[in-house]
């Protein structure tokens, strides 16, 4: 068995995979990665891949696959994982080799009945233009390189701060104990990704290295504004899943229940804003009915969702004035965070 698996999905991602497959190779035999080429039709992509197969048996895979998107590429590598932890890294972003080392080192140091369920690292925004590239990191929320439970968390999150894709690894056997499905032709499933586990998650590690470099910067890239706007529905279908996971879930812990009621707060927020930009009477009727369903599902919840900072910034009265406003202030929120 290995120690853990990387898996990159990759579509169409000969341009750029080649530097996040290297920056991985440092970690050795101790790891595994798996490159899911997930029906590329552009470029030589599945071609690399299999280069690098050849080139370093013992350390990568090569999985083709028909296109099922980036959820389903997620999934292929969770099936055919041999390591006791999991990762994803996606083929635009990389990894600094120096603490990867760190979180391999770290890993190893785990006795195999006393593993984390997840371990968290912190995350770069290597955005395209910025002078200054913004660490997200966790000191004031996690006790740092210690075991640690819900329970013990020091504080609460800020709101740039939850647990992406980019910052968490997984405990493999995890994500198969809670039966992990991401849906196929779906974006954003990255979200599901990272909630949908936490249930299952009691203990915690954080690692406090700056890992994994969150690249930022192409224009047909998912987080792009305008490409957000034109699959807004593919956010929403993510959203009312996660919001219906978070139902049906046995809570076993009121600080992990109230994390994920926050993370869902930040999702709603998100939602609706980009439905505001949008600004068509079509996307706007989907915002009034994202938060019915919500009120349809448990009322308690929508009160949680619906009164709130967040809930408030995107449901603020006076029509237009008041869309406005929430426009201002998304505005202003990017700017300070820069999050697309």
């Amino acid at each position: 068995m290995k120690l853990i698996t990387f898996a990159i999905p990759c579509y169409n991602s000969a341009a750029y995979m080649e530097k996040c497959i290297n920056s991985l190779l440092v970690g050795g035999t101790d790891i595994e990665i798996i490159i899911v080429d997930d029906g590329s039709t552009k470029d030589n992509t599945l071609e690399i891949a299999r280069k690098y197969e050849k080139e370093y048996p013992d350390i990568v895979r090569a999985i083709h696959q028909e296109n099922g998107g980036h959820g389903e590429a997620v999934n292929t590598g969770l099936r055919n994982a041999t390591g006791r932890f999991y990762k994803v890294v996606d083929s635009d972003d990389w990894v600094d080799e120096k603490s990867l080392k760190k979180v391999i080192k770290t890993l190893k140091s785990f006795e195999e009945d006393n593993e984390p369920d997840m371990v968290i690292a912190n995350y770069v925004y290597e955005k395209v233009g910025a002078t200054k590239k913004r660490v997200i990191h966790y000191r004031n929320v996690f006790p740092i390189e210690k075991m640690f439970t819900w329970d013990e968390m020091l504080a609460k999150f800020k709101v740039d701060q939850y647990i992406l894709m980019h910052s968490v690894i997984y405990k493999t056997e995890v994500l198969r104990k809670c039966s992990l499905e991401l849906p196929k032709h779906t974006f954003y499933v990255d979200n599901i990704f990272v909630f949908e586990p936490l249930p299952c998650v009691n203990k915690m590690y954080y690692i406090d290295t700056n890992f994994y470099r969150y690249f930022i910067g192409r224009e047909d890239q998912s987080v792009n504004e305008k490409v957000m706007i034109s699959r807004i529905d593919q956010q929403l279908r993510v959203t009312k899943r996660m919001i219906e996971s978070y139902l049906s879930i046995e809570h076993n812990n009121e600080k992990c229940r109230y994390y994920m009621r926050n993370y869902l707060r930040i999702m709603m927020e998100i939602s609706s804003i980009f439905l505001i930009i949008s600004g068509t009477k079509e996307d706007l009727a989907k915002k009034k009915e994202l938060w019915q369903f919500v009120k349809n599902k448990d009322k308690n919840l929508y009160k949680e969702l619906r009164f709130c900072a967040l809930g408030w910034s995107v449901n603020i009265p006076g029509g237009p004035l008041g869309r406005g406003i929430s426009k201002i202030g998304y505005k202003v929120m990017n700017k300070l965070i820069g999050f697309n």
